[in-house]
């Protein structure tokens, strides 16, 4: 009775909280400065003020109704639990589950301020919206001369007299660190001889310049020189000969690639040259990767670099760029109200980034200038005119016809600083390259200069020579605003290098690889954050020269394996065969050392008594979730094996927020009783192992249970072997053969019923959705929520299509369908298998190629509010053919639907009718969604894929490209497809190049990629404890990206500090929020970080840039930060 009153008062305290917070608003509504009263005149601006006012009081009204209605359910929720003793899951009369009810209610309450960020309408518009660009342009490719896909140039020659042109001609060498060979191989044969070259030839000539960008071939080579040739790079730089560019670990992909990934890339490759060579780079290079998103220039401009250059555009959108002068510009954000995330970039206008294609529009004569081509080499021009070693006797026409193509070049920039990249892959491999190039290039050069009235100034420079010289030209502070150049938002997918050749199939080309990225990913995230706080726990406790702090050195080698692979050949599956699976023995390799490294955290973590602790390598205290026997082989779960003795599993949450989920586990038998810590019974469900659509596995079984685990921490539980049948819940089990005669192996203890026929169709459902299947084909129909009437029409079918019978077909990079895709048709009807129980109910589907399960969850809160689905693919006897998923529903999404980028942000998209399909297909590492005003249906992913809607209510993803590729591996899909009501869409708001998934979808796509790992004790057990570092909850739209402890002076090992990277979601409330069961709430962007981890202190808090090389201000004693709604932020710390 007591808690019943402690549960009212508190439910009426929140209650007046709720109207007082709406009474506020009314009341600055009302007291707005901006609105002066005039008598009964009002202007019509002011009208059309008020009208606005009025909308945000009616939303206002409405969100608080939402929060006011969810608070009474929670206060049922509370008071209906306050009496009794705890009670289990049971069976209804009519067959359905019961669970009981949750014992942490929450409610989710965002205040209205943070909803403001999603409705927008602060700033100015861009003056180039590339959504709107698309539409605008007819992509008609009209035959443009001797610049194939452009125009003709013309000039004046008098247009320089009184600003002559001032040319940089900056040499470049392209390694890409693995694609035709490995990396290793590249390094032996070609890099190490450029970069050994290099220092020489470039101390021969102080006018002498080189850019170069992938720092891990960089690294390798600094590993093997000597401390003399050191110095003489240090000087090198430091002098300005050259210059590290962008300074990843790689040249990142960016299509496939996890904001994480891409990130922790560009971190690993600053930090080393920090450390090594003390540089810190200032401009981007990125001439290769094949299509280019707008998440880089946010990450490069918060890594405090202030220009940056890209290659790959769709030829039509360079043309109409070069036409208007627009191929610079400041490339800002989206969401961005100001200016703070513009930063300056150059768009190259022509085919690619070699010699041919980069001096001016024409190839023939640029070609005569790549002197690595010289006759007798062995490669030459395919315009079938070589180049002319420069001599005293042909230096004034030679230099005349290079002007000419640069005169022509600069008339598609705004001003007379011109850019001139003199390189390709792998270039000035060899001393004789060096001399070719920049021999005669200074010959012309030297000419040009010394002829005032050709009013040129000729170099060789860095690319930040060329930026520095045009921001001098204006008289700006490099990283300022440009005047005089256009705003640019939006991104450059998809790429088409000619014709209607879409570089849309490397979005889906090796899809296990993708997906064992995304693996390794989630497993260097989470080691790294429990190896921090095993560290500072230690360390306060005296205890780290019993840790094994050499752990580290796993860590950094995971770092470099997952940057290796952000790769622009690697992630997109470009890379030939072997090379790929050079890059999976590497990720296997880094993903079982990650495991190692959780392993010896949580061991420590979970002591009762830490005195205990002693570390083992051989014999590790814990075991793994599961193992990977080769580097293409799909995971096989680890088996626990039940004695007298009680098992017992160490859980690790990776996410930053408490979750409630059912943990899966293989056991021996099917007598398992599951407990808490303390003894009490949990949920859990019993269901047979299936190896194939008709036979269990013999003796083994799986528990599935439903726990609550906390944020970043590690939950203890113990399973008993138990002779009293009674607290396990057993699944049931209905076999449809659909006629075909196939021996079926049962297990005796889980119930199972075989039909020979198919099933008429049938629905599950939990207490927050109505699923429906069809009966013949086991595929998902449609879906209701509860609580609501109308069935949304969600209907999935497998289509296949074929590739083209021309010369050209679809391969590792290019998608080029022989038309419409066609139904998948095996040549026997699907197994259907039903299962349901009381934790989670689920339909598979075997088909000769593919299998389905759609799996609903039976649990409070995230995990039941969508469909879990996954599609274990197998196309290996199918050349030349690609298999697509496809989701047609009634919602009314016309041609517009939004995929994100890098799962960092959502871009809309629209179906271009004018442009062949496959031109239509976007990249989606995260998530696509289509909506109306009603509805939005998201499908979340756990894996790069490629996307499109090509018509309304439709939503269509490829699960595996073939095209070239003999290497398809079996591959395992994972998918969260989530159903949302809008409450408050408007027709403006939808038109808008700007959309943001809910918070509910959000953490959707966080359990989906970050799952939890169970990893059982290998040892007889101590005294355990359950592991919760965090102290307070964190606001529901941060995200801690990472807790990166930071390298000492000796490399392979840790320093005092870390780099804390916190990430604050944008989100849109217009999606209804009930019974979401998050325990957090929002907090305008404020977090204090001083009381957030238990029982450690923050010892110092220092802002910096994201990668860590610029402190930004002074060090406070503050410990509270703020951030604004998609920022990311790192900030240097020492915890202890």
């Amino acid at each position: 009775m007591k808690l019943k009153k402690q549960v009212t008062v508190c439910g009426a305290a929140i209650f007046c909280v709720a109207v007082f917070s709406l009474y506020l608003m009314l009341d600055r509504v009302q007291h707005d400065p901006t609105r002066h009263q005039s008598g009964g005149n009002f202007p019509r601006s002011q009208i059309s003020v008020l009208q606005n006012r009025i909308e945000q009081l009616e939303q206002l009204l409405e969100e608080n109704h939402e929060i006011i209605s969810h608070i009474k359910d929670s206060v049922l929720e509370l008071t209906a639990h306050a009496e009794g003793p705890p009670v289990l899951p049971h069976h209804k009369p009519n067959g359905s589950w019961v669970l009981p009810p949750e014992s942490c209610p929450s409610f989710l309450s965002v205040s209205p301020q943070d909803c403001q960020f999603a409705l927008g309408g602060k700033g100015q518009s861009p003056d180039l919206q590339m959504l709107a660009v698309y539409s605008l342009l007819p992509f008609d490719n009209q035959d443009g001369g001797v610049w194939k896909q452009g125009f003709d140039i013309t000039y004046e020659p008098s247009e320089w007299d009184t600003e002559p042109l001032q040319v940089f001609v900056v040499p470049h060498s392209h390694n890409d660190p693995g694609w035709i060979k490995t990396f290793d191989k590249y390094y032996y044969d070609q890099t190490q001889h450029i970069l050994n070259s290099m220092v020489l030839k470039m101390q021969e000539d102080p006018r002498r310049r080189f850019i170069w960008s992938e720092i891990s071939f960089f690294s390798k080579w600094w590993d093997n020189i000597s401390s003399q040739k050191r110095a003489a790079v240090r000087r090198l730089v430091g002098n300005g000969q050259l210059e590290m560019v962008t300074g990843g670990w790689v040249m990142p992909d960016e299509a496939n690639s996890h904001y994480f990934a891409m990130i922790d890339q560009l971190i690993e490759g600053h930090q080393w040259l920090e450390k090594n060579i003390g540089v810190m780079p200032r401009s981007g290079w990125a001439v290769d990767p094949f299509g280019h998103s707008s998440t880089m220039p946010y990450l490069l401009k918060r890594s405090n670099l202030t220009g940056m250059l890209i290659q790959r555009v769709h030829y039509a959108i360079k043309k109409h760029f070069a036409a208007t002068q627009n191929l610079e510009f400041m490339w800002r954000q989206t969401w961005d109200p100001d200016t703070s995330t513009d930063i300056f970039c150059h768009m190259m206008p022509f085919y690619s980034y070699d010699v041919p294609h980069t001096c001016g529009p024409d190839p023939k004569i640029c070609c005569q200038f790549d002197f690595k081509r010289l006759p007798g080499g062995r490669i030459n021009c395919p315009w079938k005119v070589p180049p002319r070693a420069i001599t005293d006797a042909n230096v004034a026409e030679r230099a005349q016809l290079l002007l000419d193509q640069y005169r022509k070049k600069s008339k598609l920039y705004r001003s007379k600083v011109l850019l001139v990249p003199l390189g390709d892959d792998f270039r000035y491999d060899k001393p004789q390259e060096w001399d070719a190039q920049f021999l005669n290039y200074q010959r012309i050069f030297d000419f040009l200069n010394s002829r005032p009235n050709l009013h040129v100034q000729a170099q060789f420079g860095t690319l930040s020579d060329y930026f520095d010289a045009l921001y001098k030209k204006v008289g700006i502070v490099p990283g300022m605003k440009l005047p005089g150049f256009p705003v640019l938002s939006g991104d450059f997918f998809s790429y088409a290098d000619r014709e209607d050749h879409y570089w849309t199939g490397y979005y889906t080309s090796r899809p296990f690889y993708k997906s064992l990225d995304r693996v390794l990913e989630a497993h260097l995230r989470g080691a790294e954050i429990l190896y921090s706080l095993a560290l500072a726990h230690t360390r306060r406790a005296g205890a780290d020269s019993r840790y094994p702090l050499s752990d580290y050195a796993l860590l950094t080698n995971a770092r470099r394996n997952l940057g290796l692979f952000q790769h622009h050949d690697a992630i997109t599956g470009t890379a030939k065969e072997a090379v790929a699976v050079d890059y999976g023995v590497r990720l296997l390799h880094s993903l079982n050392n990650l495991k190692r490294v959780i392993i010896n955290a949580a061991h420590y973590l979970v002591l009762g008594d830490k005195d205990t602790y002693h570390h083992d390598p051989a014999a590790p205290f814990l075991g793994t979730d599961d193992t990977r026997p080769s580097q293409d082989s799909l995971p096989e779960r680890t088996v626990l094996r039940m004695d007298t003795l009680p098992r017992f599993l160490v859980v690790f949450n990776p996410l930053e927020q408490e979750r409630l989920s059912v943990v899966p586990v293989l056991v021996d038998s099917p007598h398992v009783r599951v407990l808490s810590e303390e003894g009490q019974p949990l949920p859990s469900q019993l269901s047979a192992r299936w190896s194939s659509a008709t036979d269990t596995v013999p003796d083994v079984y799986q528990v599935s249970v439903l726990a609550r685990l906390p944020a970043l921490g590690l939950r203890v539980l113990q399973l008993h072997k138990s002779l009293d049948g009674h607290t396990m819940l057993k699944s049931s089990v209905r076999l449809y053969l659909h006629g075909r005669d196939l021996p079926v192996r049962k297990q005796e203890v889980v119930p199972m019923h075989v039909f020979p026929a198919a099933a008429d169709d049938f629905c599950l459902e939990n207490q927050h959705l109505h699923a429906c299947f069809s009966g013949r084909s086991g595929l998902l129909q449609s879906i209701r929520r509860a609580g609501e009437e109308r069935e949304q029409r969600v209907s999935s079918e497998f289509l296949v299509y074929g590739t083209r019978t021309s010369k050209d077909k679809s391969g590792a990079y290019l998608f080029l369908p022989d038309g419409e895709a066609k139904p998948y048709a095996p040549k026997d009807p699907p197994v259907v298998r039903v299962t349901e129980g009381p934790l989670f109910s689920e339909v598979a589907s075997y088909y000769q190629h593919v299998q389905t399960v759609v799996r609903l969850y039976n649990v409070p809160g995230v995990e039941g509010l969508s469909l879990d689905l996954s599609c274990l693919v197998d196309i290996r006897d199918h050349i030349n053919k690609e298999l697509a998923l496809r989701f047609s529903t009634d919602i009314e999404s016309d041609d517009t639907f939004f995929t994100d980028l890098n799962g960092f942000q959502i871009q809309p998209r629209r179906y271009q009718r004018k442009l062949p399909l496959q031109a239509n297909f976007y990249p989606m590492p995260a998530m696509a969604y289509i909506q109306d005003a009603q509805s939005r249906l998201t499908l979340h992913t756990a894996q790069a894929l490629g996307v499109s809607s090509l018509s309304s209510g439709e939503v269509l993803r490829s699960c595996s490209l073939r095209g070239w590729l003999k290497d398809n591996k079996r591959t395992c899909n994972r998918f969260r497809l989530l159903l949302e009501r809008r409450t408050t869409a408007s027709k403006v708001q939808d038109g808008r190049p700007i959309s943001f998934p809910s918070l509910l979808s959000h953490i959707t796509s966080m359990h989906l990629n970050a799952e939890a790992l169970v990893m059982p004790v290998a040892q007889e057990k101590p005294a355990l404890r359950s592991f919760t570092p965090l102290s307070t909850t964190l606001p529901c739209d941060f995200h801690i990206l990472n807790l990166r402890m930071l390298q000492a002076e000796d490399d392979s090992l840790p320093s005092a500090e870390a780099a804390l990277i916190l990430h604050r979601k944008g989100f849109d409330c217009s999606l209804e929020a009930k019974n979401l069961g998050f325990n957090c709430t929002t907090s305008q962007g404020k977090l204090a970080l001083g009381s957030l981890f238990q029982g450690l202190e923050l010892g110092s808090l220092q802002p910096t840039s994201l990668t860590l090389m610029y402190p930004l201000g002074t060090a406070s004693n503050s410990t509270s930060i703020h951030l604004d709604p998609m920022e990311i932020a790192t900030f240097r710390i020492r915890l202890g």
